[in-house]
């Protein structure tokens, strides 16, 4: 599996629907300082973990139907999903190890 996919308004329901494994989407954008903080975990989560997880990535200002289809009201949001169904949903920076916690807990990835 690739590391980041970089989603956009064309090949978001693609995405979601050839993936059977855990996906992790973070909302972010260009302007958002913490959203620019909280990418090196993005990075460093999606190797670690690229054959388990896709992580995909949306820039709000770009595909706003996306970001108004989940309710996107701050970022950095991270969506957790498996077959289409959010399962977690955090908003702001998280750790490292909330991450893996979250990927531990709902989809028994160590």
């Amino acid at each position: 599996m690739s590391t980041i996919l970089h989603v956009d308004n064309k090949n978001f329901d693609t995405i979601l629907s050839s993936k059977d494994c855990p996906i992790i989407i973070d909302f972010w954008a260009d302007w958002c300082s913490p959203c620019k903080i909280f990418s090196p975990i993005i990075d460093e989560i999606a190797m670690k973990y690229k054959d388990f997880v896709v992580v995909a990535k949306v820039n709000v200002d770009d595909c706003k139907e996306i970001a108004l289809k989940y309710q996107i009201k701050s970022i950095p949001t991270l969506l957790f999903l498996k077959r289409k169904k959010l399962i977690v949903q955090k908003v702001g920076v998280i750790s490292k190890l909330e991450i893996q916690n979250i990927l531990h807990k709902y989809f028994q990835i160590a």
